[in-house]
């Protein structure tokens, strides 16, 4: 069956079309004005609405095992929520395997935990919790047979890499064809600070931001843009950025030419440390943690300015009762990580496109089109193009909500953006031209999504990003 969507704008990271879109078979298959098919045709009046790709989010952690705690949001109701949220597709962060593990270990355990689930389409990004010949050897086979194109490793954590291996790896990635991800905080700092602050009885959610400052994250990121330029300009993506200083440090090595690219995410533009003076502030432990205002503030500009290039979720659920049963009052205890997979998009495009703050197009870039571009899923996904995926979302910015857990279809049993309101509302998402979400009500089917093999880093490619 075709479907033709009329009377929108559409819009890409390029910019807006009063234009009717095409859709045969799950693919995008004609643009124009006043398009009349032929044959049996389904028609979606979009008549004041945006029509836009459905978006990507890069930075998702479903039914991970933290150590601690595993994840209570597996790759179904995860990906519902996705769904009704406007995503499309997701890239999913590995969590870390038994110690000494090959990277298909993980990459065969997370198949057998997608597939079959996942109601939109996925993939994987590879994880690297150790450095030895026999890893370094398999990066090849990871990308170009399995279409892993992008590798995370950590700079804190139980397998936190150290310098030497992290240039070992970059050298190697560039090689391969893979993009370089990074969690950056400073491991000894963070560990001195939170050793100092549990020794004198301050174990309250705030001092789990002032465990973490911004200088533990801005040097990491710093010695990773030093690491990267050392390893032959490898191509390096910071994840979740939360704070100025780093932001700073970007435009500096952009300024050099350098190859890097920033995600930050809705939680980093949105909330701020006051959340954890709150009765609830167990709610909102996660790394790195909430900052103040004037952070907020200069992501803002960030996002706006094009030093940002994308905004992804970090989505790692646990639920509230659980936090609060594990910590008992000490944050060292506590999991961290929040829930968004599902508000990330009617977030940005309120606070984002409907604030003045971006363009729509700027809206399509930071959530679709640049995630696609960098993580090997251009031109499939992430834009309206002949020949790429139906994936498709319609918003009607003449609707508001508020945001309400009870509502949504994770499942946390809280929202960290409980009571917001959005200006804009999604109405429909269409993945693979199947509607999957219809005015916030889950239409899809579990199962459905389909494992993305990701094309390998192409500079030039993210080189066009919007």
């Amino acid at each position: 069956m075709k479907q033709l969507i009329k009377n929108g704008i559409l819009v890409d990271s390029e910019g807006q079309y009063y234009q009717d879109l095409l859709i045969e078979n799950g693919i995008i298959c004609q643009r124009g004005n006043d398009i009349e098919p032929e044959g049996r045709c389904e028609v979606i009046d979009a008549t004041g609405c945006y029509v836009m790709p459905g978006g990507i989010d890069v930075h998702t952690h479903f039914n991970i095992d933290v150590g601690i705690a595993r994840s209570c949001d597996d790759f179904f109701s995860g990906t519902r929520a996705a769904a009704c949220g406007g995503t499309t597709t997701i890239v999913d962060h590995m969590g870390f395997g038994p110690a000494g593990c090959s990277l298909h270990h993980q990459l065969n355990l997370y198949h057998r935990y997608a597939a079959g689930n996942a109601a939109i389409d996925y993939g994987f990004h590879g994880v690297i919790q150790h450095i030895d010949d026999d890893i370094l050897a398999e990066m090849a086979g990871m990308v170009h047979d399995e279409g892993i194109s992008s590798f995370k490793l950590y700079l804190t954590y139980h397998y936190k890499i150290n310098d030497a291996d992290v240039l070992r790896a970059l050298w190697q990635l560039r090689q391969v064809g893979a993009l370089t991800t990074v969690h950056p905080e400073n491991d000894a700092a963070i560990a001195f600070r939170r050793a100092a602050l549990v020794a004198a009885g301050k174990t309250a959610p705030i001092h789990h931001a002032l465990s973490r400052p911004i200088e533990c994250e801005a040097e990491a990121i710093g010695r990773m843009i030093n690491l990267a330029r050392m390893a032959d300009n490898a191509p390096l993506y910071i994840v979740h950025l939360s704070n100025g200083l780093g932001l700073d440090y970007l435009r500096l090595a952009r300024q050099q030419r350098q190859p890097v690219w920033v995600e930050t995410c809705p939680h980093y533009l949105l909330l701020n440390e006051q959340c954890y003076l709150r009765d609830d502030g167990a709610k909102y432990i996660l790394s790195p943690p909430l900052r103040s205002q004037q952070e907020l503030d200069r992501l803002w500009v960030g996002v706006a300015d094009g030093s940002i290039d994308t905004v992804a979720t970090d989505h790692c659920t646990f639920p509230y009762q659980q936090r609060q049963a594990m910590a008992a009052g000490d944050f060292t205890r506590c999991p961290n990580g929040l829930p968004g997979v599902e508000n990330r998009m009617a977030l940005l495009f309120s606070h984002g496109v409907m604030s003045g703050r971006i363009s729509p197009s700027r809206f399509v870039a930071l959530t679709s089109g640049n995630p696609a571009r960098l993580f090997g899923l251009w031109p499939r996904k992430g834009n309206l193009n002949l020949g790429a995926d139906a994936d498709v979302v319609i918003f009607d910015p003449r609707q508001s909500s508020v945001i309400r857990h009870s509502q949504l279809h994770d499942n946390a049993d809280y929202s960290p953006y409980e009571g917001f309101h959005c200006q804009g509302r999604l109405i429909m998402t269409l993945c693979r031209g199947e509607v999957v979400s219809r005015n916030g009500e889950f239409t899809g089917q579990q199962g459905f999504g389909q494992f993305i093999r990701r094309r390998p880093f192409n500079d030039q490619i993210a080189a066009k990003m919007g």
